[in-house]
């Protein structure tokens, strides 16, 4: 049975027609007022953008989705989880800064913020999920213990699980530090023979499991967490990912996503952003540029359904010369292989839908 998904473009010509209009359109024809009841505790989860990144979902488009929910008398916040590698949002007093500097302040976005796994990542509770992968998940204590919750997920490329959209958005994002290093544990970084010994990454280990040994950099990869902070710091592009552990990575991740919303069926919406569809995560400290134009907008109670719909109108555009994308530009080409040829989106979608989050099969509603 197919999952209905509604889509709207971007194409405007009134006041009716802008995004903030649009976006509350979608709210209501996927009747996200019908998940919510009086005096929620409604997470509103999204990424706050690393510093130098500015291509994340902009807080004016943030704050419609705020004001539906308020309009069934609910106690929305805005929520994200800590970062595993150490940048600018790694404990919660650097990623509320970080988020005030990117615009999510109350006078914007009309609804305060939360960082949902505590200080430094350890406000987690355990959810038992029983699966191939994991037997529990450690969800971020105010994720887990909130009513209800809108996800809103900027679509685009992930250079680990193909792309990144409402799964991903759910499995990384609602996850405290200890369960991203488990989402982690089976892909570890590769040191290259490219390798000069340069000291570098030493500098960027943050729990120092990396020496020079024989004129080359060594990992302990009984020790490493795979936050991969040296394979984005290594001058001579050195370190690599371990692709074969990818599709393991995709599914531990999807295992993740399950567990996030495990006690809240029939109480989440998720919303797709389908603009700036750059070839990486949010998570970097920069934005290149897109490799798509920008298509529109998606909702739908289905994040499988959301993601495959995601994923296929991404495919359907006609790729954009000049950015990373290097094959697949015409209609039809898998566009995220063209920028990771290695890795497989089409994992984590299968996954989910073997274990029950949703079905691939999705009916497109045009607004």
């Amino acid at each position: 049975m197919s999952s209905d998904v509604f889509f709207s473009n971007f194409r405007s010509r009134s006041m009716g027609e802008n995004k903030n209009s649009k976006i509350k359109q979608l709210f209501d024809k996927a009747n996200f007022g019908g998940l919510l009841k009086k005096n929620d505790l409604t997470a509103i989860k999204l990424h706050f953008g690393e510093m130098g990144n500015d291509t994340f979902i902009k807080p004016v488009l943030v704050r419609p989705v705020v004001e539906k929910t308020l309009e069934f008398n609910v106690n929305p916040f805005l929520t994200d989880t800590n970062t595993l590698y150490h940048g600018s949002r790694h404990n919660s007093a650097d990623h509320l800064q970080t988020a005030l500097k990117n615009g999510f302040g109350y006078v914007v976005t009309a609804a305060p913020i939360i960082i949902a796994d505590g200080i430094c990542g350890n406000n987690w509770v355990p959810v038992k999920i029983g699966l191939n992968h994991f037997n529990t998940v450690k969800i971020a204590g105010d994720i887990e213990n909130s009513d209800s919750m809108i996800v809103l997920s900027h679509f685009k490329g992930h250079g680990m699980s193909g792309f990144g959209g409402a799964i991903k958005n759910l499995a990384m994002g609602c996850a405290a530090i200890p369960g991203k290093i488990e989402q982690h544990h089976c892909s570890k970084p590769v040191i290259t023979d490219v390798c000069i010994a340069c000291a570098k990454c030493l500098d960027f280990c943050p729990i120092s499991v990396i020496s020079i040994q024989n004129q080359k950099a060594t990992i302990d990869l009984e020790k490493c967490i795979a936050c991969n902070n040296c394979l984005s710091n290594c001058p001579e592009l050195a370190i690599e990912i371990d692709f074969d552990s990818l599709p393991e990575f995709s599914e531990r991740m999807v295992e993740y996503a399950y567990g996030a919303v495990k006690n809240k069926q029939g109480k989440v919406g998720y919303i797709n952003f389908l603009m700036d569809i750059t070839p990486d995560c949010d998570c970097e400290s920069f934005s290149d540029a897109a490799i798509v134009p920008d298509i529109g907008i998606l909702a739908s109670m289905d994040p499988v359904a959301l993601d495959a719909a995601s994923y296929h109108l991404v495919n359907q555009q006609i790729g954009l010369e000049g950015s990373l994308l290097e094959h697949h530009h015409q209609t039809g080409g898998d566009k995220f292989k063209g920028v990771w040829e290695e890795v497989d989106g089409m994992v984590q979608l299968e996954y989910a839908e073997k274990i029950g989050m949703g079905t691939m099969d999705f009916n497109l509603i045009k607004l």
